[in-house]
């Protein structure tokens, strides 16, 4: 018991004094260092919370203004830049003709009812050529007016609407076959007209009335109807398109040009 006691009374100092020694101190400075670093941090990082709220907040007051003004500029350029649109309008078009020794006839009806048309020409190109052309599946026929230079021109016809032009030069896929004549719907015109009243797409062969001037009364009249958009370019030019029934098939590809140079 004396040896334990001396050897407990020697000892305990040994293990108190050690771990109370550097105990308190070291965990002390760290502490106090963590926690000024990171006051420091929390210090330091209130203004640019402060400051990007702010930019945030001026980023949404400036945001209304500015597509509003962009978007204006931005029209009136384009309003300045765009061209004129060509406009579009759906007709009814119909080519006639005698089956043999007669001119091809060109008429476009905005309504299928009315027997007085919009545009009636006759030309130059036989009916027996014209389906021989159209047998190849493309036809152009371009009528051109020159009203401003050449023989017998007339300033005037460059001022007046194109239905009202009475001549024109007429050609077929590039080549110059003939001419074109304005006219007036006759009594015969109108019965053929009528007699087409309950058709708005089809070809076929009527009789020719005996009053009539494409012929004599034992010819029929050759015709084909169909839909056609007329596209209107401006002063000088104006299409017709044949628009084909059948989306399948190649179809008849055919179009008439009316264009005046001055």
């Amino acid at each position: 018991m004396p040896k334990i006691d001396a050897l407990r009374r020697f000892l305990l100092p040994c293990f108190t004094s050690t771990p109370t020694s550097p105990t308190p101190h070291p965990p002390t400075l760290t502490i106090k260092r963590l926690s000024t670093s990171l006051r420091d941090d929390l210090i330091d990082s209130k203004p640019e919370k402060k400051s990007s709220s702010l930019s945030d907040d001026q980023e949404d007051d400036s945001y209304p203004t500015t597509p509003i003004t962009i978007t204006s500029t931005t029209t009136t350029a384009t309003s300045l830049s765009a061209p004129p649109r060509s406009s579009k309008t759906m007709v009814i078009g119909t080519i006639f003709g005698q089956r043999r020794g007669g001119h091809v006839w060109f008429c476009v009806q905005h309504d299928r009812l009315n027997t007085k048309p919009s545009l009636l020409l006759e030309l130059s190109i036989p009916t027996t050529t014209l389906i021989q052309e159209m047998q190849c599946g493309l036809v152009r026929l371009a009528l051109e007016s020159n009203p401003g230079s050449g023989p017998g021109s007339d300033p005037e016809l460059t001022r007046v609407h194109l239905h009202s032009i009475p001549m024109w030069t007429l050609f077929c896929n590039g080549r110059k076959i003939g001419f074109a004549v304005l006219r007036r719907a006759t009594q015969s015109t109108r019965i053929i007209l009528k007699t087409m009243q309950s058709m708005t797409v089809g070809a076929g062969v009527i009789p020719k009335p005996s009053d009539s001037s494409l012929g004599t009364a034992s010819e029929e009249v050759l015709y084909m109807r169909a839909n056609y958009e007329c596209i209107i370019g401006g002063a000088d030019s104006e299409s017709f398109h044949l628009i084909n029934p059948d989306e399948e098939g190649p179809g008849q590809e055919f179009s008439i040009f009316l264009l005046r140079s001055k």
